[in-house]
């Protein structure tokens, strides 16, 4: 009989239909407002800071643009900093080569977060601000909503998931995406999943409302850091010969992001072993990558510098007059870059994985029938899914960043995904196998 009676309350549907979870919405949708207003204030300073290091100050010091060798005494600075923030509460946020996994960020740790993510995004090092905003988001809700009263600890916990949503929805300019990203990184679902689900859609609903009404009332350009949809060349339907195509190259971009990732790691553990000297040092590596990318090439050191969705329009317009030798400096050298940013500073891993792709896709386009859109399509979603390990989220990022080019792309996408986290998952296993020592069965 107990049990009887105690049913009802876990259930989701008398769960949805009471005062409280209406409450609960509300509180989400003000949270969703605060965290989208903070994210913009933080995305704005970040592109303030790249604009200001990379382009104001350089000519402001008579330089017409900034010298060759500039990256290197900025990304010293950003090394510097970094340790100083990983020395903080919470160790100024997850390592980047983890993914996006990093879980609830305290409000007491958010300060280190942001000081190390201001560091190392906004000073250059390869990596994207999507990891920063979802502490942001977590961090700011838990803080708000403890200073209610009467909140209980399982609200506290939606409403703090609902701020990520809202979070990152002002990166990827969907709502949805970022729904899509935290859920399938949480690992939620079931019968539960509406309680957090909605209060999430209405956190981010509103909170995107807000983040695009900010841009019209300041007359700030919020295209300078959300991603849009690429203009690439139409593409209605797929070909046997792209499908041939994809399937090799998944692979391969598996196989490369698992190396990037397995270097990361290796990154990580050395310079953990003294962040004050090595982080700086880490740092020099990458400014020497960029300019050697310069030294080789007519390009500047930021393709190899910053996340890259902001050079995303220029890599895809100059997509026919950039040789194949320059793609592949970029790839190489921008990889290295990413691999030590993963492990050495703090920020998120799914735009360079995507900027990444991209790129490689133009490599491949001069492959014997196949051709750009299709290229790219492919290998920046068999990329995404590499290094975050989430196939739906890559799949749906990927169909919104392609989704001009026509239906032809979807099927494409969701080959190139599966085979690519098929590929990673085995990998994974072989590698785990062989530290075990039991070697391939």
């Amino acid at each position: 009989m107990g049990e009887a009676q105690a049913a009802p309350a876990s259930d989701p549907g008398t769960l949805i239909r009471s005062s409280d979870y209406r409450r609960l919405l509300v509180v989400a949708a003000l949270v969703g407002v605060v965290v989208s207003l903070a994210s913009w204030a933080f995305l704005e300073l970040l592109h303030w800071i790249q604009v200001w290091v990379y382009e104001e100050l350089p000519q402001a010091l008579g330089h017409d643009s900034a010298p060759i060798w500039w990256p290197v005494p900025v990304l010293v600075l950003a090394g510097i900093v970094t340790a100083g923030a990983v020395r903080l509460t919470g160790g100024g946020g997850h390592v980047p080569y983890q993914g996006l996994s990093g879980g609830v960020t305290l409000p007491n740790a958010v300060p280190g977060v942001l000081l190390a993510a201001l560091a190392s995004i906004g000073l250059g090092l390869v990596l994207g601000p999507e990891a920063p905003l979802i502490a942001l988001g977590s961090g700011l809700a838990i803080f708000a909503v403890k200073a209610l009263r009467d909140i209980p600890d399982q609200a506290v916990s939606v409403i703090s998931a609902s701020a990520a949503f809202a979070a990152l929805a002002t990166i990827f300019g969907s709502p949805v995406i970022g729904a899509v990203i935290l859920i399938e990184a949480a690992g939620l679902g079931g019968a539960m999943l509406p309680l957090i689900l909605l209060p999430g859609l209405m956190s981010a609903g509103i909170g995107s409302l807000v983040f695009v009404g900010i841009g019209t009332w300041t007359g700030l350009d919020n295209s300078d850091y959300s991603l849009s949809p690429f203009s690439l060349p139409s593409y209605p339907v797929p070909t046997a010969v792209d499908f041939a195509w994809t399937l090799p190259l998944s692979v391969a971009a598996a196989l490369a992001v698992f190396l990037v990732v397995e270097a990361a790691k290796v990154s990580a553990r050395v310079v953990a072993r003294s962040p004050w000297v090595l982080t700086p040092v880490a740092g020099l590596v990458v400014a020497a990558l960029a300019i050697v990318f310069v030294a080789s090439t007519d390009q500047s050191a930021e393709a190899v510098l910053f996340s890259g969705e902001d050079a995303f329009s220029a890599l895809l317009s100059q997509a026919g007059s950039v040789s194949g030798w320059t793609l592949f400096l970029l790839v190489a050298l921008k990889g290295v870059a990413w691999a030590i940013s993963l492990g050495s500073f703090r920020g998120g891993p799914t735009f360079p994985a995507l900027f990444l792709g991209a790129a490689g896709g133009l490599m491949a386009a001069q492959l014997p029938g196949f051709s750009e859109t299709p290229a790219v399509a492919a290998l920046m979603a068999a990329s995404t899914v590499a290094v975050l390990r989430l196939p739906l989220s890559a799949v749906v990022i990927t169909l919104l960043l392609t989704s001009r080019s026509g239906a032809g792309v979807g099927p494409i996408i969701i080959v190139a995904a599966v085979v690519a986290y098929l590929t990673i998952e085995t990998l994974e296993a072989v590698r785990t196998r062989s530290r075990e020592g039991g070697g391939p069965r």
